[in-house]
C-alpha cells in the first residue's frame, strides 16, 4: 500500500485537486507559450504592463478570484484561459479520485487526464497534436497504466500498434478516395499513444466515443457556419482525448460479466 492509498476518501479528492490546480497552471502555460516559440519555463508577466508576475499573482485559480482576473499594476484584464483550464484540471484530479479511489485508479486515471488535457487544448486551438506530447503520453501509458483497467504490457503494446494502423489506414483511405487530406499527422499517433493507456480491448469503445462526438460537432457546425462541412478542419484530438477519458470508467462497466 502506497501513501496515496491509505489517504481517506475525502483527503485523496481535495489532494488530486490540489495538484490539478498546479497541473493545470503548467498546462495553460504550455497551450499559450509553446505554438507562438515562447519558452514554457520563463518567468510570467502582464501582458498589458509587462510587470513580472509574483508569487501572489501566481496562486492558482485563486489569483484569479482575489484580483478578480486583471493586473494588480494596470488593472488589464488577465486571459481567462488560465484559470479555467486550471479549474479544468482541477475537476479532473477530484472526480478521477471520487469515482475510482486509489492509485490503481484513480490516481492514474488522473494523470491520464492531465496527460491529454494540453493535447486537447493545442488540437481544438491551432490543429496541433505535438510529437513529443504523444510521445510522452504512450511512454508513461506503456510504463506505468497496467493497474488502471488490469492491462497487461503486451495487450497495452498491441494496443498503441492498432491504435496508430486503424487511424493511418482510415487517413490513407481518405486521401486515395478524396485527393486531400482529412486527418492531421499527429491523429493517429495520439491513438497510438491512448492505446499504450487503455490496452486493446478498449480501444474500439474509444473510437466510437470519438466518432459520435465528432459526427455531433460536425451537425452542430453544419447548422452554425457559412463553410461547407467538407470543408472544415476537424479537431479530432479533442474529441480522442475526451473519449479516452472517458472510456477509463465506462470500460469495466460494460464489459463486466
Amino acid at each position: 500500500m502506497t501513501i496515496l492509498d491509505a489517504l481517506p476518501f475525502g483527503t485523496g479528492v481535495v489532494f488530486a485537486a490540489l495538484i490539478g490546480l498546479m497541473a493545470g497552471s503548467f498546462i495553460a502555460t504550455l497551450v499559450l507559450r509553446w505554438p507562438v516559440g515562447r519558452s514554457v519555463l520563463g518567468r510570467s508577466q502582464c501582458d498589458g504592463c509587462g510587470r513580472p508576475l509574483g508569487a501572489l499573482d501566481l496562486v492558482p485559480l485563486l489569483s484569479a478570484l482575489a484580483w478578480r482576473g486583471r493586473c494588480r499594476t494596470c488593472n488589464e484584464a488577465i486571459d481567462p484561459f488560465h484559470w479555467r483550464v486550471e479549474l479544468g484540471s482541477a475537476l479532473i484530479g477530484a472526480m478521477a479520485l471520487a469515482l475510482m479511489p486509489g492509485t490503481a485508479g484513480g490516481w492514474l486515471w488522473a494523470l491520464f487526464g492531465w496527460l491529454l488535457l494540453p493535447l486537447a487544448l493545442l488540437d481544438a486551438r491551432h490543429f496541433w497534436l505535438p510529437d513529443r506530447l504523444n510521445l510522452l503520453l504512450g511512454i508513461v501509458g506503456l510504463l506505468v497504466a497496467g493497474p488502471m483497467l488490469g492491462t497487461s504490457l503486451i495487450d497495452r503494446w498491441i494496443g498503441a500498434l492498432a491504435g496508430g494502423l486503424i487511424l493511418a489506414l482510415i487517413a490513407w483511405a481518405y486521401r486515395r478516395a478524396r485527393g486531400a487530406e482529412g486527418m492531421g499527422g499527429g491523429d493517429p499517433k495520439l491513438v497510438a499513444a491512448i492505446g499504450a493507456w487503455l490496452g486493446w480491448q478498449a480501444l474500439p469503445l474509444m473510437l466510437l466515443l470519438a466518432s459520435l462526438g465528432g459526427i455531433v460537432w460536425a451537425l452542430i457546425a453544419q447548422g452554425k457556419g457559412d463553410r461547407p462541412l467538407a470543408e472544415r478542419r476537424v479537431p479530432f484530438g479533442v474529441f480522442a482525448c475526451t473519449a479516452a477519458f472517458a472510456t477509463v470508467p465506462l470500460w469495466p462497466l460494460l464489459s463486466a460479466r
